[in-house]
Parts: C-alpha cells; structure tokens; sequence
C-alpha cells in the first residue's frame, strides 16, 4: 500500500520547536471562537431565527462578524502553512505527519502540553493516540 503524501514530515524535534508558535496561534483561535460564539448568542436575543441558520447565512446578515472569522482563518492558515494539520480549534489539536519506521503516522499536540507526547494513526484521532517512547504517559487521556 503506498504511503500517503505530505508536503512535509515532521520528527519530534521539529514539532516541538513549532510549539511556542502554535500556542499563540491556537490562544488566538480559542479566542475569536469564544468571541464569535459569544456574538451569535447576543444577537440570536433580537433574532433567534440565526440559531437554525447556516454559518456563512449568518456572516452575511451580520457582516461584523466577518473580523473574527477572518481572524481565525488567518491563524489556521499560519498553522497549515508550517505544514501542520488543524485538528479541533475547541480542544487545540495539531497533528504532525510523521514516518515512523516506514509507515506514515501523526504526532498529535495538545494546547496545554508542551510537547509532543503522543501519535495516531492517519485513519484514527485523538482517543486513540498512543505516547511516543519515553514520553510521560500521565497526559494521554
């Protein structure tokens, strides 16, 4: 079976070095997401019909929303541009391809840990991500 095709494969080394970065990037994101959600849940006081609407319907009716979309679109594609993989803005996951012993697997961070602890398989996720040698098993869930 051949190998999927990343742009960029990552050792553990690397990803570490991109956490402080990511940290600010994934902060920023939680953020605006906060806020956003926050926004939609004031204006759904005055006009509840945007709780059943689609998203991009919603930035439409109320273009002041478009500051933080566009934030959080700018900060995902700086994560995307390190050639990392934005898994989940709310439980700040960033997956890394990886080549482990000739099988192409993620390194899987966390916001909060502060480093690379863990790794997935390509076709499974975070439930399933198992400690990188030597890594502290106490922070997998």
């Amino acid at each position: 079976m051949p190998k999927p095709a990343f742009e960029k494969l990552f050792s553990p080394a690397e990803a570490n070095h991109l956490i402080p970065r990511l940290e600010i990037l994934m902060r920023q994101l939680q953020m605006q997401a906060g806020s956003l959600r926050s926004r939609i849940e004031d204006l759904a006081v005055d006009d509840p019909s945007i709780l059943h609407s689609e998203f991009a319907e919603i930035v439409t009716r109320y273009p002041e929303l478009r500051f933080f979309t566009t934030s959080m679109a700018d900060a995902a594609s700086q994560i995307e541009a390190m050639g990392c993989i934005l898994k989940d803005v709310d439980l700040g996951l960033v997956d890394f391809p990886f080549d482990s012993d000739d099988e192409i697997v993620f390194l899987c961070w966390q916001f909060g840990e502060r480093a690379v602890i863990a790794w997935h398989g390509i076709d499974s996720g975070f439930s399933e991500r198992q400690p990188l040698p030597g890594a502290p098993k106490t922070y997998l869930n």
